[in-house]
């Protein structure tokens, strides 16, 4: 397995490129990484009565969330406890109780065990259903309607752990009245790459969209005029912190560009930008805009109207789970025109998609020889001019073509995945801050 003390000061940019094919260090990343994390569950759109569930993962571990007949939330290990069977092999619904298909123990909405067949006979009635209920999540956070859930005790409290993020995540959540649904269905698609190679270009890297895009770009748009990636020395910055981040230039006009989105999305956006104004600020509302990742796997693209989960599944492979996000009060026709325009930019056919999946699997083969899995990978750009507190967004922040976040990425991620406590992690991180980011 690669040497655990040689990942300690990857915050200076030089990346083993190992950490993305080893196996005994994914194993790792499962126990200390995602199972010491706030994992994203499910928002309260796919929840929208008691009994409502929906099937999703902590990493490789399958969890049920449930909609309580209190109106709560509750997750469970998707395990039967009498010999490791799914409760329940629907992806979603609305359920009474989950009676596993094996030998059909049964459990109600909180996991509970109720009914074991053939008790008397069998157990003689000594078994101990409480006992053995499925296993809880123990820790579920709700911000503005999406649901995080956390194995691990020691992990800060959810807003500790989200810290200026909340911020950045919450100029595309909070910015309308009725607050946001997620498009009814799951899009699910596999590819052949590290999760991580995806979870730090959507915290970080503005760098690739004016090159590795080019093409998707004279696929919307007919104009050779318009351009959708400002160049290089166009305004923008990027935010890094606690592992999560985010990055983007700055709009010059609020609506989306219509090549992305069409003529009635953008239209009613424009007509009803002062309610964004007024609950985020237009300065925000201008400038926080693009994707996002809130540590370790969780993503967003605002201009795109996507979110979704890098499950991992493996060293080499991930299971994307993405969904569509819409106003709440939107009209059906404008939702209808997000929809539409999410299918043709980051769905699994979008044209900006497919370029970034091509990329990440064309880097993972290229990791099969060893010899370039010994080669340190330069993650360095902007590396000594971050700032902190600048051009009205908090936090620690550098130009947008930089790579501060994927070095907060992979820092908080070496952190975690050598097994050091959170209060050991608070205590580095205090001390790298005063090392690193210039006054403002």
């Amino acid at each position: 397995m690669i040497d655990l003390d040689g990942i300690a000061g990857i915050r200076d940019g030089i990346v083993p490129p190992a950490i993305y094919s080893d196996p005994e260090l994914y194993q790792l990343e499962l126990e200390n990484v995602f199972g010491r994390s706030w994992l994203f569950l499910a928002h309260d759109s796919q929840l929208p009565k008691p009994g409502s569930f929906v099937q999703t993962y902590m990493a490789e571990d399958p969890v049920l969330v449930v909609r309580q007949r209190d109106g709560s939330v509750k997750a469970f290990l998707n395990q039967c406890r009498h010999r490791g069977m799914r409760i329940c092999r629907a992806d979603a619904g609305t359920a009474k109780t989950f009676t596993c298909s094996y030998h059909g123990w049964a459990y109600d909405l909180g996991g509970d065990l109720i009914n074991v067949p053939a008790e008397d006979a069998g157990y003689h009635g000594e078994i101990d259903k409480a006992r053995w209920s499925a296993h809880k999540v123990p820790r579920i956070a709700n911000h503005k309607g999406f649901y995080f859930g956390c194995w691990s005790e020691s992990t800060p409290e959810f807003a500790d752990y989200l810290g200026d993020m909340a911020f950045y995540f919450d100029a595309v959540v909070d910015r309308w009245d009725g607050g946001l649904e997620l498009v009814p269905g799951t899009s699910r698609w596999v590819i052949d790459c590290n999760w991580k190679f995806a979870s730090e270009q959507f915290a970080s890297d503005m760098y690739h969209a004016p090159i590795a895009h080019a093409s998707a770009m004279l696929a919307l748009t007919e104009d050779p005029a318009f351009q959708v990636f400002p160049p290089y020395e166009a305004p923008g910055r990027q935010f890094a912190g606690d592992g999560h981040g985010s990055g983007g230039n700055w709009l010059p006009v609020f609506p989306i560009p219509e090549p992305t989105f069409g003529p009635v999305y953008t239209e009613w956006l424009a007509a009803n930008k002062e309610e964004v104004f007024r609950r985020i600020g237009a300065e925000r509302a201008h400038k926080v805009w693009a994707h996002n990742t809130i540590f370790p796997n969780f993503s967003w693209l605002g201009q795109a109207a996507t979110m979704r989960v890098w499950h991992p599944r493996g060293p080499g492979q991930i299971e994307v789970w993405a969904w569509t996000f819409v106003p709440r009060d939107a009209p059906d026709e404008v939702k209808d025109a997000i929809r539409q325009g999410n299918q043709r930019t980051f769905s699994p056919a979008g044209v900006f998609e497919t370029d970034d999946g091509e990329n990440w699997s064309e880097i993972q083969r290229v990791l099969r020889g060893w010899k370039a899995r010994s080669v340190p990978f330069n993650v360095q750009m902007g590396l000594g001019h971050e700032e902190r507190d600048v051009h009205g967004l908090p936090g620690k922040t550098n130009h947008v073509y930089a790579e501060t976040a994927a070095r907060g990425f992979y820092q908080r991620w070496s952190d975690l995945v050598r097994g050091l406590s959170w209060e050991r992690i608070r205590e580095l991180d205090e001390r790298r801050e005063a090392e690193e980011v210039r006054p403002a």
